[in-house]
């Protein structure tokens, strides 16, 4: 590798970081981003400004894109979530705060003086996203397994029945990894005569999981979701940042718009694009399979249940939802706190058993946790 112009200071610093990282990769347990992963093939695409700006279902005048291979990873992620076909649309976001915006900015856009219902459990950044947009919302209460409380969603619908509901669903909730049943909150709309609404799944982490269970539980397009939102660096992998949104392309054709400059319809939230995450997106989809995906989150649920045998069998008061990778326990000692990346809340804490948590990670997790436990 041929070394920059760099002063010596500034390349230690480099150096350090690197060592850093390095050191930290084995210790991050507690958030849900997998760190196993080579796009080294990929490294050679870096020595092009490329961008998937506009729409990537059309031509563009910048022509140094990856639209091409985005809109096969857009086609696996419609197959994964019983998309209708024919009558989906999306794109590769930058995360899953982008997707969620995009969906409830569809949402929106169909119904300008609807009303946003989410539960106290949803990501915090769905509340930022609707004070940007201007939406009215009502938080929902929550379940003590971090599901949303449907008796609350029922009565608070009831009360507002005459105003369009955007129902905004976690599929797999950011601390516990507790889905919103779509089919109990269809059943409620229905109950009650609502016939517009739409239903937007946040489905960052699990929407990589559950289509490769057994019997998941109900949450994709099939299940009644208008749009869905699946990050890209959670349970696939990728060192930026990246995810992908989909939405019924009836809803999505409304808020349309022809940009000359670009030679493109203007159907995303941002305007330049990284056309590097389709690629990393693709690259791990091709390399892992359907059969790869499905052993890989396999293994990640077998390691999460055995994380919740041993933790309870050295005293800690752990557990998971069926379908979750998220195992949870109360707040660990500081020392494990200081040790291991663990993302905290209030009383509670979790381990995340990504594709990079082995099992040995998760014996001494387990060790330590019982050791700090000691008087």
């Amino acid at each position: 590798m041929t070394r920059s112009n760099l002063s010596s200071a500034d390349q230690q610093r480099l150096d350090g970081l690197y060592a850093r990282l390095l050191a930290l990769r084995p210790r991050n347990v507690g958030y849900p981003t997998n760190q196993d992963f080579d796009f080294s093939e990929l490294f050679r695409f870096l020595e092009f400004s490329i961008n998937n700006v506009g729409d990537p279902f059309h031509s563009t005048n910048y022509r140094l894109n990856t639209m091409e291979f985005e809109r096969e990873v857009l086609e696996d992620f419609a197959r994964l979530t019983r998309a209708p076909e024919g009558e989906w649309w999306g794109y590769v976001t930058g995360g899953g705060t982008e997707g969620n915006m995009y969906g409830l900015y569809v949402a929106r856009e169909l119904f300008p003086e609807g009303i946003c219902y989410f539960s106290e459990d949803t990501h915090y950044s769905v509340a930022k996203v609707l004070r940007l947009q201007h939406t009215r919302n009502i938080m929902i209460k929550s379940q003590a397994d971090g599901q949303m409380d449907y008796d609350d969603l029922r009565e608070t619908l009831r009360i507002h029945r005459d105003v369009p509901p955007i129902l905004f669903a976690n599929i797999g909730t950011t601390m516990k990894g507790a889905v919103d049943d779509l089919a109990k909150i269809r059943a409620i709309l229905d109950d009650l005569a609502i016939a517009n609404a739409h239903i937007h799944a946040d489905a960052a982490l699990s929407g990589m999981i559950l289509p490769f269970v057994e019997e998941p539980q109900p949450w994709c397009f099939a299940d009644g979701a208008d749009s869905i939102s699946i990050s890209g660096h959670k349970m696939l992998g990728a060192p930026i940042p990246c995810g992908v949104v989909l939405a019924r392309k009836t809803h999505v054709d409304r808020i349309a718009r022809s940009i000359e400059y670009i030679g493109a319809l203007d159907t995303t939230i941002a305007g330049s694009r990284s056309a590097f995450s389709p690629l990393m997106l693709w690259h791990r989809l091709r390399t892992l399979g359907e059969e790869g995906l499905r052993a890989m989150v396999r293994g990640c649920l077998e390691r999460a249940e055995i994380a919740v045998r041993l933790l309870r069998a050295c005293g800690i008061d752990a557990w998971r939802h069926e379908n979750s990778v998220t195992v949870i326990f109360p707040r660990p000692p500081k020392p494990v706190m200081e040790k291991w990346i663990i993302a905290p809340r209030k009383d509670i804490g979790h381990l995340i058993v990504m594709p990079h948590v082995t099992m040995a990670m998760i014996e001494e997790f387990a060790a330590d946790f019982a050791a700090a436990m000691q008087p």
